[in-house]
């Protein structure tokens, strides 16, 4: 049998003495309970400085809203509320599994106030997209159904409005809505954002091929919702019916205020100015939206004053009275570890 040498183990004091480490606090780890607390309590600061910079367009809103018709006014806040399941049903369409139908509904009411408060379409987005993975759906699905709902809300929206400017060409001029020479001089800012972004694809690697990637799984994803009928109907459907319960309220405002624009122009108006600042990085177009409206109830045939007091009634309803239930909701979710 062959002898097996074990190494002599050195003796503690032959050891390298280790050098001390210099002396000091570690720093502490913020806990994650205070991390959420400061999170809950976030909306509601920038509820509050949101309605201190607008207080002026508040108090003016609330004014018209005195000698308007109470019916056509709750029809407009029945419409808005119907507006979150519409997104709701948009959403589940947009993903294969099930998602549980109470906190879908919850956190697009919460998504709505987060809209208003970040740069459009930035807020509903992250907070959708926290919630999908917290359900259990991988980051990359969920990225690609929140894109898949943009891609269905976009072409339900500009659908929408084709029809109607088929149905009724009068309705308004939509170089009205514009500047004149907009039109043209936005265009090869455009093309020239496309151009960048398809020469930084190209040149990038990395890049290049995360697009790929993330093409092929919505791609996946998109095929995955369009086999099953119930999930491609709700998709389509919900994005067909959130534009046109927006303008459905725009339209009941404008009954309640005496504006002497047809419905249907109405709706049309609404249509053709939040196409128009679609593109406007403002918190839920806050201002911008506005003045798109009251220009597009101008081109439609309504006088300019009682136009005004339609768009700030109609925002009071569907943006600020919304705006705090929605951030403590919000708030609520975050502290339920729902998003």
């Amino acid at each position: 049998m062959t002898a097996v040498h074990i190494p002599e183990i050195p003796e503690i004091a032959d050891l390298p003495e280790i050098p001390d480490l210099p002396q000091g606090r570690l720093p502490r780890r913020v806990p994650v309970r205070r991390v959420r607390q400061i999170l809950c309590l976030l909306p509601l600061l920038l509820v509050t400085v949101v309605a201190v910079q607008h207080r002026s367009v508040l108090a003016e809103g609330f004014g018209h809203l005195r000698n308007a018709q109470w019916p056509w006014l709750l029809a407009a806040a029945g419409a808005t509320c119907l507006t979150w399941v519409a997104a709701s049903v948009t959403r589940q369409g947009a993903v294969v599994e099930s998602l549980p139908k109470r906190r879908l509904l919850a956190t697009q009411f919460a998504a709505g106030a987060a809209n208003h408060l970040l740069p459009t379409g930035l807020g509903a987005s992250a907070v959708n997209l926290r919630f999908m993975t917290v359900c259990g759906l991988p980051l990359a699905r969920s990225s690609a159904a929140l894109a898949l709902y943009l891609l269905a809300e976009t072409v339900g929206r500009l659908s929408l409005l084709a029809t109607l400017l088929v149905l009724f060409p009068d309705a308004l001029r939509l170089g009205s809505l514009l500047p004149d020479g907009a039109v043209g001089s936005l265009l090869p800012a455009v093309g020239a954002v496309l151009l960048v972004a398809v020469g930084v694809l190209a040149c990038v690697r990395r890049l290049r091929t995360a697009a790929c990637s993330f093409l092929r799984t919505a791609l996946g994803e998109a095929r995955s919702v369009h086999t099953r009928p119930a999930r491609a109907f709700a998709l389509w459907g919900g994005a067909l019916a959130f534009p046109a319960l927006q303008a459905a309220g725009l339209a009941a405002v404008g009954q309640a205020m005496g504006l002497p624009v047809p419905p249907a122009h109405m709706a049309v108006a609404y249509l053709a100015a939040t196409v128009a600042v679609a593109l406007v990085p403002t918190p839920g177009g806050i201002g911008s939206v506005e003045a798109a409206l009251v220009m597009a109830l101008v081109a439609a045939g309504g006088p300019a004053v009682v136009a005004t007091a339609v768009v700030l009634a109609f925002r009071i309803i569907t943006v600020w009275l919304p705006l705090v239930p929605g951030a403590l909701t919000l708030g609520a979710l975050v502290r339920m570890k729902v998003i």
